[in-house]
Order: C-alpha cells, then structure tokens, then sequence
C-alpha cells in the first residue's frame, strides 16, 4: 500500500512539473511589437476593459503572450494575429487609428457591441483583411469612397449609424469581394456606377437606407449575384434588364416608392427563387413571364394595388411553396386552378374584398397546404368552405375571419381538422353555438371566434386542449357560468408548448377589437401571440374562479362587460405573468386584494363599474393606475378616489376561506371627533395606569 502511495505522489510531481513548463513555455511567448502597438491602441480607445485579457496595458504588456487572449488567433509559424474575434462582448468605446499596425490580420469581428464614432481610415488599408463583421454598433460617419483592403472578401457594417453615399470606390481596389452588407443605416443617394465592377460579388444588402433613384440594370447581371435585397429605400423604378440573363436567385424590393406595372422581365431570372415587392403602389395585373415562372418558390405581392383576376399558370410554376397576394384588389373568384400547384403550403390571399364566391372544391387536393388566409374578402357558404378544407391533411393554420357574414357555424359532428393549431373566423356575424366538432381539434393553439352572434354556453372541453393558449370569444352572445376547466389549460400553466412547423412568409393580422379605432398587430408566428383569455362582452354570470391563479403564464385576463358576481379572489396573485386584468363593468363585490399588489407586470387593470368597497391597495403597479381605473365603485376610497377618512367605511370580517384566499379586512376610520376622544382616553386612563405600574416597579 505505502509503495503504491508513492507511486500515486511520483506521478502527481511529474504531471505538475510538466505543467509548470508548459505555463512557463506559454508565459515566454512573446508579442510582435507592430501588433503590441495595435493591441494597446484598441484597447486605450475602449472605455472598459476586456475580460480575459491579460495584463491589462502595463510596462508588462510587450512581454506576454497575446495569442492566449480571448478572442485573438495567431499564426503559428509567424506568430502575428491574424484573427480578432469579439463580437456580444458588451464594448464601448470608439475603435482608434491604431488598427493600422495589425497588419497582418485577415478577420475582424467586432459585432453586436456599443462602439461608436467614425472609424479610421486605416481600417481600410489593411492588406490582408478579408472578413469585417461590424454589424450591430453605434458606428457613423462616412465611410471613405476609395477603400484599399486587396484581400477583402466579406463586409458587413449593418445597423449602425453610417451615412452620406455608398462607397464607390469599394470593388476597384477589392476586387475579391464576395459579400457587401450595409442595411439599415442611414446612406443615401444611387447605387454607384462603379458597382458594376463587383464581379465576384454574391449577397448585396442595402436595405433599410435612403437609397432612391432607379435600380440600375447592371445589379441584374454581376455574373456571380444570387441575393439581392433592395427593400426598404425610396426606389421609384427599376432599369428594364432586356435579353440578358440573371443568376439571381433572391431578390427583394419591398417597402419602395415603385408606381407601375410589374415588369414582365422574369424570362430573365431562370434561378430566381424568392421575389418580394410588397408594400409599393404597384398597380395592374401579374405579367405573364411571372404567372409562367418555373422557378419561384415564394412570392409575395401583398399591399399593392393590383387589380383583375388571379390568374397563375400552376401547370408551370412546379416550385411554388408560399403566394402572398394580400391587401390588392383583385376580383373574381377564387380560381380552382390553384389547386395544381402540389407544393403549395402558404396562401394568403387575405383583404381583397372584391373575391367572391367559394372556396373551391379542388382545394381538397392541395395536399401540402399548411397556411391559409381568406380574411375580409366576400366568400359565402362556410359550411361547405369547412367540408372542403378538411381534407387538407396537413392545414395548421386557417384564418377566415370577415366572411360568410350572417351564416351559422355548421353544427356537423363529422368534420374533422387533426392538424389544425389556429382557427380564426371573427367579426363575421356568425350565429349558433360553439359546435361538437370542435371537440376533435386537440392540437388548437388558438381560437379566435370574436365578434359574432353566436350563443349558448362555453364549452368546458376547451380545458382539456393541452396546448390552448389564446382563447378570444370576445363581444359575442354566450351564457352560463365561465366553464372551470377553462382554470386547468396546461399551456397558460407550464406554456410548455411549440409549434414545428416553419413560420410563413407572410404575417397573420390580429386586430384589436377593443374599439372601432383598434389598432393592427401583425404576427407570422402562433408563438407570438399573447397567452390570452377574452371573454368580454358576453352575457356571463356566476363567480370569478379562485383557481384563475393557477395561470401563471397568462398574459391577459379579460372579463369585462359581463354579469359576473361574488368577490375577486386574492388568489388572482398566483398570475405571475399578467399584463392586462380587466374585470371592469360586472357586479362584484367585497374589496380589491391587496394581494394584487405583488403582480409586478401588471400594467392594465380596472375594476371599474362593480358594486366594490373599501380601500384601494397602494403599492406595487397601482399608483400607477389611473382614475377611470376604480370609477363607478362608490364604496372605494384611497389616493385615487375620495380619501377614506372622509368617508366612513363599514367593518367587513370575511367568512373563513379554506382555500387560503387573501382577503382585504377594511377597520373604521376614525373621524376628527373620534380621534379626539381617543386621545383623551389614552391621556386619562392609560397613561395613569403606566406611570403606576413603573412606580410599583
């Protein structure tokens, strides 16, 4: 045993010997005094030190190995930096002139930080640069027009703050120039003529400038350009590209001032996959060379003044996955042809209020359809609309919403959606109830039947939906007690829930219904809506349910409007994540739990127009509410009302609650005739009576 434990010390010596070697191997490393230069320079312009940089500047600094840095690779045989690496580091500061002595760096990543300033110009003279991320800053300033980096391969200086032109010199000295991303900042001004020099050139990003004039022809034929985004400039037109051929594959020139046809030039583009030209003035009909295109995948035209019928060449356009025509004014039917494009997954064919008619019965065979919106058009016959659409295998995603005006919800029990995650059909003037079929739709997310006619009660089966979390039946006729199961939704519980399938192209509207002016939400994805509970305007009546604060992922709990009675129970608190409370216009009585005030998001709240009493909680998020907030209560009192020693309130002893629920106990207030007489009895009687005590002591 005692041979072995010297074994086991012999080879604890030696492993610490051969570390220690190492350490002083790694230690003796020394610095190329160019880059020393650079490196304290860098370091002198930023505001706060970089954590894991060792020493910090010092007399020291020359000798230490700044290879070992965080964020810095060497060469190995040189020994020079080569990379510096530090994007998400939370810097500040400004990047000084210094850069000029790393000249042997090939990669710069400073992304996603706080710097600021102009950057110097000897940043542009470094010959073997080849990637420059500065995305994500605070940089501004001009960039100088004749940039001299030979080796530069990729530039990325998206959102920040540069302005004045694009650099026009950029591809005459980098010739080798496979990526330029200057979005979102504030250039102005064309695209420069010396552009056409870029031909190696891959992505080009300007989107989000300034940027106007007309779209220059040469863009479309840089022999290596596949992605080209355009959007969100001040473009007004764009150069006829004639017979030459594009290798464009993206290309997008949404949010522009365009007001034209749309070019009939896609005979061009034999690559091009993704085209978007959304949100211009675009006006007429689909050209023929883009309703034939043999290679677009996803094209969106929404919010545009397009007029005529919808007419596509499905025969031919074998790609297509998502068609976005929204927000136009074509007219017509729906065309039944649609039907032939096999990989279609997204259709929005949403706020063309001149589409009339049916859903067509060749929509049956659309076996990849997963999203689809019809909103505000003028489609009737929703119980057939729902007969076809069923047999969509995959549909996860239907929006109906303004249609089929005055219709019932068919009550057929054989309709089955297995697939179905949203199911949005409001503000249509439906009438009947909630129908059986519902019932099968256990993968529902969200379910929006708001401003209809409809009655009867709430189905309690709703409860049982395991990833329900948006549940809006808002301004409709329902009755009957709020069902209790509805207090057991797993998702508003745990919100352990996702959705799979790959958001669409195109936004879903979720359109705020709380007045005639509501404002417009858009959302491409079920997981961005709030976890919600509207059931205002309703004819409900009965208690509010204790086990409401089960729901602690609930963002919104909307009750107003109803016939709603009993007290509000203090265990609302359990809703961690509340945003919106509105139990406003009811009849409830007792008082506000002061246990409300632990709800620390809570940032809208009434309880106006009930029958409450006592004194309003002050802390937490209710100073900040107003007034209006507790109107038409005339039993409240406290900083927001009138004050409660103005007013006498009653004694209230709350029953024993074997739930636990926090109940506020108000005790009288004391007037100034009362307070008086208090003060003379403690003078008289107590006071006495401790002074003897402390005698006898």
């Amino acid at each position: 045993m005692v041979v072995l434990l010297e074994m086991w010390v012999l080879v604890i010596i030696v492993a610490l010997s051969l570390q220690s070697q190492v350490l002083l191997s790694s230690q003796n490393l020394t610095c190329n005094s160019d880059d020393v230069k650079g490196l304290r320079g860098f370091m002198n312009g930023l505001e706060s030190p970089i954590d894991g940089w060792w020493p910090k500047v010092s007399s020291s600094f020359s000798s230490s190995s700044c290879c070992n840095w965080i964020g810095i690779n060497c060469n190995s045989t040189s020994g020079r930096i080569v990379r510096l690496k530090l994007p998400n580091h939370i810097l500040t500061g400004s990047v000084s002139d210094s850069f000029s002595n790393l000249n042997h760096l090939r990669t710069l990543n400073l992304s996603h930080n706080f710097l600021k300033g102009p950057l110097p110009v000897s940043l542009f003279r470094l010959p073997h640069l080849e990637v420059v991320d500065l995305s994500d800053n605070r940089f501004n300033g001009v960039l100088p027009p004749n940039i001299n980096l030979p080796s530069l391969q990729v530039l990325d200086i998206s959102d920040n703050a540069f302005g004045d032109s694009l650099p026009s010199g950029l591809c005459v000295n980098s010739t080798r120039i496979h990526v330029l991303i200057f979005a979102a900042n504030y250039f102005n001004g064309t695209i420069p003529l010396e552009f056409g020099n870029c031909n190696f050139l891959e992505h080009l990003d300007v989107a989000s400038n300034y940027l106007s004039g007309v779209i220059p022809k040469f863009l479309f034929t840089l022999p290596k350009l596949v992605e080209l985004a355009l959007h969100d400039n001040r473009f007004t037109d764009i150069e006829g590209i004639g017979n030459s051929s594009s290798h464009l594959v993206r290309l997008d020139i949404s949010s522009n001032r365009f007001s034209r046809n749309i070019p009939d030039f896609f005979h061009s583009f034999p690559n091009l996959s993704y085209f978007s030209a959304h949100s211009n003035n675009l006006f007429g009909g689909i050209p023929p060379s883009l309703s034939h295109s043999h290679s677009i995948s996803s094209l969106s035209l929404r919010n545009n003044s397009l007029d005529g019928k919808i007419n596509f060449n499905c025969s031919a356009m074998v790609n297509l996955t998502s068609l976005d025509l929204a927000s136009n004014s074509f007219s017509g039917t729906i065309p039944d042809t649609l039907a032939s494009c096999q990989k279609l997954k997204a259709l929005n064919l949403a706020r063309n209020p001149k589409l009339k008619g049916q859903i067509p019965q060749t929509f049956k065979n659309l076996p990849s359809l997963s999203y689809l919106s019809l909103s505000n058009c003028s489609l009737n016959n929703l119980s057939t609309a729902l007969k076809v659409l069923q047999h969509c295998p995959n549909l996860t995603v239907l929006v109906l919403t303004m249609n089929f005006y005055n219709e019932q919800l068919p009550p057929d029990d054989d309709l089955q959606f297995k697939s179905l995650k949203a199911l949005v059909i409001a503000n249509s003037n439906l009438t009947g109830s909630i129908p059986p079929w519902l019932k099968g739709l256990t993968q529902l997310q969200l379910l929006d039947f708001s401003w209809n006619h409809m009655t009867g009660s709430i189905p309690g089966y709703l409860g049982n939906f395991k990833s329900l979390f948006y549940l809006d039946l808002s301004n409709n006729s329902f009755s009957g007690e709020i069902p209790k199961n509805l207090t057991r939704l797993e998702s508003l519980i745990s919100r352990d829930i996702s959705l799979k399938d790959p958001s669409p192209s195109f936004p879903f509207f979720k359109i705020r219904n709380m007045s005639a002016r509501g404002s417009i939400a858009q959302y491409n994805q079920i997981m961005r809506f709030p976890p919600l509970l509207d059931l205002s305007y309703n004819l409900l009546t009965g208690p509010i349910w204790r086990e409401f604060g089960n729901l602690k992922k609930l963002h919104v709990l909307d009750l107003k409007h109803n016939n709603l009675s009993g007290t509000i129970p203090g265990s609302l608190s359990g809703m961690r994540s509340i945003e919106t409370l509105d139990l406003s216009f009811n009849s409830l009585t007792g008082t506000i739990p002061t246990s409300l005030v632990s709800l620390s998001f809570l940032s809208k709240f009434s309880v106006a127009y009930n029958n409450l009493t006592g004194t309003i909680p002050s802390g937490g998020q209710f100073p900040t509410f107003t007034n209006s907030t507790f109107e038409g209560n005339s039993g409240l009192c406290g900083d927001f009302l009138i004050n409660c020693d103005k007013i006498q309130v009653p004694l209230q002893t709350p029953a024993s609650d074997n739930n636990q629920e926090d109940f506020a106990i108000i005790l009288p207030v004391l007037t100034g005739f009362g307070t008086s007489f208090f003060v003379t009895v403690f003078a008289l009687l107590v006071v006495p009576a401790i002074r003897d005590k402390s005698k006898r002591n």
